[in-house]
């Protein structure tokens, strides 16, 4: 079997693919769930770190435009405003 990544052993690369097909769907799920939580945790903590005058509504708003697109993000915006959320 050819590593499908060049910083894993061979071997090490075996036992992971052998656990991933040997774990229920179940599993599967929440292992991609946890992965998906880790990498919105890191990308708010780096929103808020590039941009520390913004408070917590501008940076979910940036989240939002950064997952979404722009015109989702301010049309929450505008939304917002309308309902002094």
């Amino acid at each position: 079997m050819r590593t499908q990544s060049r910083d894993t052993r061979p071997e090490a690369e075996k036992v992971l693919v052998s656990l991933l097909r040997n774990a229920t769907t179940a599993q599967r799920i929440s292992r991609v769930r946890s992965l998906s939580a880790t990498a919105m945790q890191l990308s708010r903590r780096a929103i808020m770190r590039a941009n520390p005058d913004l408070d917590e509504r501008e940076v979910n708003l940036k989240c939002i435009y950064y997952y979404y697109g722009p015109e989702l993000a301010e049309r929450l915006r505008e939304y917002m405003k309308g309902n002094s959320l």
